[in-house]
């Protein structure tokens, strides 16, 4: 069976999560719209640069380079789980969830500022899971808040990340005020360069306009149809089933995984919370939060004891993504 097969630390799942990720764009390539205008970054990068990157892409360039991208993202992902011992064992769910999770909804399947920030985030992911056991760590924290910096750029409610940074020190680290110092600093400094090249080049005014989403009005609504909230119900109750597998062994297990654990919830909720610095909401900020949900199912699936029920649930979520797909 699929997630079995995937608890199993061998090159042939490599091979296996692509055709997964592939099964699972097949709505979109099978009705590809006339025309898709991808926007890859803000107007930050956009306006200084002077070309829209991608606006030449045929639709179906465009979802075979999402779904590459996507393939990237969650083999880096896979690695940074592995590396840090995160499920208690190598395995290849990190990146079959990550595959599933990026294709719940057809908006995902398409180039956007989210997509390219999860490299950035599963970056950050990697840099911030390693604070705790190192002396030294504020070259790591100015680092981290350039990282949070060009985030915004290319997506700006990515700059909600530098609480994140914040929150990771409480978490990992005692007080020391020069490790809160530092991300600030690092953020600043790109600031400051791009300001400095707005300003060299006589286009002050549209520096400032970069934040401008800080003035927008709370948004209220989120374009979702009924389907839509469907496809999520069997994620809702993957993430219910992780919650009473995470209460078996949370006490059982180092320190290190129930800080990272408890990090990842807060980077849900400070996506979550983001998305009034969207003058519209749109599903596709909700990318952001796929590779920490995706670290949480891979904990389920690799440690539930119940075969036959994790077995079926996935076959559920991937029958419900590819059903709604075609509706």
């Amino acid at each position: 069976m699929i997630i079995s097969q995937h608890r199993k630390f061998t090159p042939i799942n490599i091979v296996l999560v692509s055709a997964i990720g592939l099964v699972l764009c097949l709505g979109i390539f099978l009705s590809l719209p006339d025309h898709i205008t991808p926007i890859l970054f803000e107007p930050a990068i956009n306006n200084l640069i002077g070309i829209r990157i991608g606006s030449g892409l045929a639709p179906g360039e465009n979802v075979m380079i999402t779904l590459i991208l996507t393939l990237l993202q969650a083999f880096f992902l896979n690695r940074i789980v592995n590396n840090f011992n995160l499920l208690g064992k190598p395995n290849f769910t990190p990146a079959l969830m990550y595959m599933t999770l990026v294709s719940l909804f057809t908006p995902f399947l398409v180039l956007s500022p989210p997509l390219i920030c999860n490299f950035i985030t599963i970056w950050m992911l990697g840099k911030l899971f390693n604070i705790y056991k190192q002396h030294d760590i504020k070259g790591l924290m100015f680092d981290l808040g350039m990282i949070v910096a060009i985030g915004s750029l290319i997506y700006f409610p990515f700059m909600v990340m530098m609480l994140l940074l914040w929150i990771s020190l409480l978490i990992f680290r005692p007080f020391n005020w020069r490790e809160w110092i530092t991300p600030l600093l690092g953020f600043s400094t790109i600031y400051f360069l791009l300001g400095v090249i707005y300003y060299w080049i006589g286009r002050l005014q549209e520096f400032f306009a970069i934040f401008k989403p800080l003035g927008y009005a709370f948004p209220t609504e989120l374009s979702l149809n009924m389907y839509d909230y469907l496809v999520i119900i069997p994620i809702a109750i993957a993430l219910l089933f992780f919650l009473v597998v995470l209460k078996e062994h949370f006490f059982k297990s180092v320190v290190h995984l129930r800080k990272s654990f408890q990090l990842l919830f807060f980077m849900i909720l400070l996506t979550l919370g983001s998305f009034y610095l969207n003058n519209h909401i749109t599903i596709n900020h909700f990318l952001l939060c796929a590779p920490p949900i995706a670290i949480y199912l891979a904990f389920y699936f690799t440690n539930s004891k119940s075969k036959w029920i994790y077995e079926t649930l996935y076959l559920v979520i991937v029958a419900a993504i590819i059903y709604f797909q075609f509706i």
